[in-house]
């Protein structure tokens, strides 16, 4: 058996020992005997790609249809292959996979007429609605094509990183898969603004290692104290990726401060449970003075619409400095490294091994949510003619940066970047907005067209008596729920 089939088995082996090995190994030389006699611009042999595709999944702990999907992901696009020999040799369901993932291959946001773009869009949203598992095959296909880009032409490399930046690490952040999302922003980074990257690799570097000074000593105090509560626990550290900082730093009340970025490295305490996570906060408050005016958030309590749960809060460390720390348990910590790619993994094994385990459970929770997300975005699109429009919408409400803010309660919504109370109180339920007249944040008075920004408390100010919306309140609103509901209510 060739060493490379023998790692990939391994790599699933660790997560699915029931695993399907004949149909994987099938896979991998139908996929090696399609692409024979291929090179990438490398001059390495074709079919290395489709290989470190399924690892990536492997990796990611897919199950195995996924995985066998990885390797055939380029038959039907680059090879004689056509679908139906997928089917007849692998089923329906790969099929299907592969299917997808070919139709959203030439999705292309610079470098193509917009009307291209549109199409292409809508057949990824419905491609992703039929089975997410397409979605993350193409994730990993596009992490590797940006761990070899610096083979491509220049005008390539920029096109690919820019398209990587604006579609598919917010595709991953949506997906809550806040590793993948960082890497392929990092890969992207150089090669779109190679300028801002050399100058933020050279002059972050003493203002990292700084704070891994003090990080080492904070750590070094707290694993004393942590040893008490007789519980597991990891300490680790975590890096700012260069293009979170370079963003951070770009923000107007930032103006290039390193001083004023307070997670540059951040301590991540992983435990063994939920009860463990709140008596460490508890050790590290006891340890160092919270920052009064940073607070606390706390995503256990009240996870992200992303799925993402963990503790964070800031406390003044060595010589003042603010350190930001990152408490959640172990299962939080692959929620958030992978998001929902590990679900299938979890559906495979319990199938196989008979099990009915809480954590399995909120896998199909989180994916079904996922995938609710992308069937309201279809929906929308469905109603949206002018192509403009559609593509200004699916930018907004698909692949911007979002923002959490929370309610009086303390219940968390998800926002895209630029978002106002008006789309806060959308959000929240459509009748609100008809009885809106203001609105607070963070316990003060602000106007309706107010830009909201992450970690703000968003409290709606309502009247007795339902009112007819305003037309002015289309420019002010950005999300598409928002526009949509409005646009309703004006034409009755």
């Amino acid at each position: 058996m060739e060493k490379d089939l023998i790692r990939l088995f391994e790599l699933v082996e660790i997560y699915n020992p029931s695993f399907d090995k004949k149909i994987i190994e099938k896979a991998y030389h139908f996929a090696k005997k399609s692409h024979l006699g291929q090179k990438r611009l490398s001059g390495e042999n074709y079919f290395l790609h489709p290989l470190e595709v399924a690892i990536i999944l492997a990796t990611w702990k897919l199950d195995t249809k996924s995985i066998v999907a990885g390797l055939l992901h380029d038959t039907i696009e680059d090879t004689l292959v056509t679908r139906d020999a997928i089917s007849s040799n692998f089923g329906d369901d790969i099929a299907l996979l592969v299917d997808g993932v070919t139709k959203i291959t030439n999705l292309r946001l610079k470098g193509s007429r917009e009307k291209d773009f549109v199409e292409n869009l809508r057949k990824m949203l419905i491609a992703m609605s039929k089975d997410l598992r397409v979605i993350l095959i193409k994730l990993a296909d596009r992490l590797h094509n940006m761990r070899t880009l610096e083979y491509l032409p220049k005008n390539k490399q920029r096109e690919n990183a820019i398209e990587t930046l604006e579609v598919y690490a917010p595709l991953a952040d949506r997906l809550g898969m806040g590793k993948i999302k960082g890497e392929l922003e990092d890969l992207s980074f150089k090669f779109a603004y190679p300028i801002d990257f050399n100058r933020l690799k050279k002059e972050s570097e003493k203002y990292y290692k700084n704070a891994e000074s003090h990080i080492l000593f904070i750590t070094n105090s707290l694993k004393t104290e942590l040893d008490k509560v007789g519980k597991k626990y990891e300490i680790h550290t975590r890096k700012k990726h260069y293009y979170s900082l370079w963003r951070k730093l770009m923000r107007p009340e930032n103006d290039w401060n390193f001083d004023k970025i307070y997670d540059i490295v951040a301590v991540r305490i992983l435990t063994s449970d939920i009860g463990m996570c709140y008596e460490a906060l508890g050790v590290v408050h006891s340890a160092f003075k919270p920052v009064p005016y940073l607070g606390i958030s706390d995503f256990i309590a009240q996870p992200k619409p992303n799925g993402y749960r963990s503790i964070h809060t800031r406390v003044f460390g060595p010589e003042g400095r603010i350190v930001e720390f990152q408490i959640r348990t172990f299962e939080m910590h692959r929620q958030a490294e992978y998001g929902d790619s590990a679900h299938w993994a979890y559906s495979e094994a319990k199938s196989s091994l008979n099990q009915k385990d809480k954590i399995l459970e909120k896998g199909v929770i989180f994916s079904n949510q996922k995938i609710s997300l992308v069937k309201q975005l279809i929906e929308w699109q469905n109603e949206i003619v002018d192509s403009d429009e559609f593509t200004k919408s699916m930018k907004i409400d698909l692949f911007s940066q979002r923002n959490f803010v929370f309610s009086p309660k303390g219940d968390v919504y998800d926002l895209p970047n630029g978002a106002t109370p008006i789309d806060f109180a959308f959000s929240v339920h459509t009748k609100l907005a008809n009885t809106t007249v203001g609105a607070k944040v963070n316990g003060k008075m602000v106007p309706l067209d107010y830009k909201l920004e992450s970690g703000q408390v968003v409290e709606i100010i309502k009247s007795k008596n339902s009112k007819k919306l305003s037309s002015k309140w289309l420019e002010i609103a950005v999300t598409t729920l928002a526009k949509r509901e409005i646009k309703k209510q004006l034409t009755i």
